[in-house]
This record gives structure tokens, C-alpha cells and sequence, in this order.
């Protein structure tokens, strides 16, 4: 199967960005690389066939046929999404796209409209540290975005290896932060799961005008985030705020 399915950054500038991170927060690239070279030979290790890399390119495939190629729009949930905000958009065809953990704010919902919900969920995108709400779609077989960095080595390992116990195992798509390429990986840009989500529907190929953003908040550290250090999550999210102006979306 071709490769040139892949996915390009819409923007070089939201590969360029994660440069001025790590030099901001002194990390190393190297062990955003290693990290990222590692993920992909535990995915191709496992003997699950929809994880191999010809399954992955249908993965990417599917995704863009039901998120491209068909008239809807895409609300992408962010950390501090609300349930009314969720409720709100169920009467229309509106399709979901979850940032890690906001995926929690589906369950949260009454039985019925929870439900109704997780239908419209069409992937998640995680660095596998969203806690209870991104088991949960792992665990239903959402597919994953799944985002490899320096600092998330044992999240991605414990995500994969509940994934790989699941009866019906999440279809996956790996990305990376590094700037060169990476074969059965993509970079699509960005920094956060929030704001990465938007850069991943973008270089997909979805017109930024069909997407909207529900929970996407620069401000405060909203009540889905992952487990962090809060005076340094807002510092990311200021960079995240750097990344949507970049992109030139309204949130």
C-alpha cells in the first residue's frame, strides 16, 4: 500500500514552534525522538493486525473519509469543555474529536445522551495522560491519536498495553514532535493534545471553517486536563494560545 497517504503540517511554522518549546523549557530532542522511535516499534511489535502499518494507513484513510470527504462539521472538545456545551450540539450532525481526557465529559452525561455522545466521537487525540476518560475510549475502541514527547514514555507503554487487552482493540495513528521525518509516524504540528487535534484535522485535510472549538481555554486549567503541575500547564497553554493564532482559529 502507498505510503503517501500521510499527513503534512498545514503550516511550517507549527513545526517550527515546537523548537522554541523545547528550548523554552530546556528539553531535549532527543528523547522526544527516542521516545517517538520507541513508540513505533511496540506498536509494530504487538501482533494485533489493525495496529500494523498498512492497518494504520487505512486508519488515517477511514478517518479522513468520515471526517473530510463528508459534509459535517467537527467540534473538537478541549479541557475545560462543559456538558452543556456537549448537549448543545447533538441535535445537529456535528461530529466530535476529543483532546485526551475531555473525552471524561461524554461519560459525565446521563445514560441516554452519553450514549448519543460517544456515537459522535470519532477519535481522540492523547499523549496517553488523560486519565479515566481516555480508558474509556480505549477501552469502547475509539481510535487514538496517539502522540509520543521526551516525558511520556511509561503513559504511552501503559495505554498500549491496556489497548492490546481489549477484546476489540482501538484502531491507531502515531505522531511525533521531532523535526525530521519518521516513517509510519506523523508530525502534523502543535504542542498540547488541544491544539495538536486542530493541527491533526487540519493536515488531514477539514477546512478550518468546519471546525469549532468547545473547551478550548488558555486561561485557566480545565477540569478534564491530565494530570500536570498546574502553574506549568498554564505556561503550556500559553504556548498553546501561540499555536492557535498561528492556525488563525477562533476559540
Amino acid at each position: 500500500m502507498s505510503t503517501n497517504i500521510g499527513i503534512l503540517a498545514v503550516d511550517k511554522k507549527l513545526i517550527m514552534i515546537q523548537d522554541e518549546v523545547r528550548k523554552f523549557f530546556e528539553w531535549d530532542m532527543k528523547s522526544d525522538l527516542d521516545s517517538a522511535l520507541e513508540m513505533l516499534s511496540f506498536v509494530e511489535g504487538y501482533p494485533i493486525d489493525i495496529w500494523k502499518r498498512p492497518q494504520r494507513l487505512v486508519t488515517l484513510a477511514n478517518l479522513r473519509r468520515r471526517l473530510v470527504l463528508r459534509d459535517t462539521r467537527i467540534a473538537v472538545l478541549g479541557a475545560a469543555v462543559e456538558e452543556s456545551e456537549v448537549i448543545s450540539i447533538l441535535d445537529s450532525s456535528t461530529l466530535l474529536v476529543a483532546a485526551d481526557g475531555a473525552v471524561g465529559v461524554l461519560s459525565s452525561l446521563s445514560e441516554s445522551i452519553s450514549e448519543r455522545a460517544w456515537a459522535r466521537l470519532v477519535c481522540i487525540v492523547s499523549d496517553a495522560d488523560g486519565g479515566e476518560g481516555t480508558i474509556e475510549a480505549v477501552k469502547r475502541g475509539i481510535p487514538v491519536i496517539l502522540h509520543a514527547h521526551g516525558d511520556n514514555f511509561e503513559s504511552w507503554k501503559t495505554l498500549l498495553d491496556t489497548a492490546s487487552r481489549n477484546s476489540f482493540p482501538p484502531r491507531l495513528v502515531l505522531t511525533h514532535q521531532t523535526p525530521g521525518e519518521i516513517n509510519g509516524m506523523y508530525n502534523p504540528g502543535g504542542f498540547t493534545d488541544g491544539d495538536r487535534a486542530i493541527c491533526f484535522l487540519l493536515a488531514l485535510g477539514v477546512p478550518i471553517e468546519k471546525i469549532s472549538l468547545l473547551g478550548t481555554r488558555t486561561d485557566i486549567v480545565g477540569k478534564w486536563s491530565g494530570v500536570t503541575k498546574p502553574a506549568e500547564k498554564i505556561i503550556k497553554l500559553e504556548w498553546m494560545a501561540k499555536v492557535l493564532d498561528i492556525i488563525g482559529i477562533e476559540y
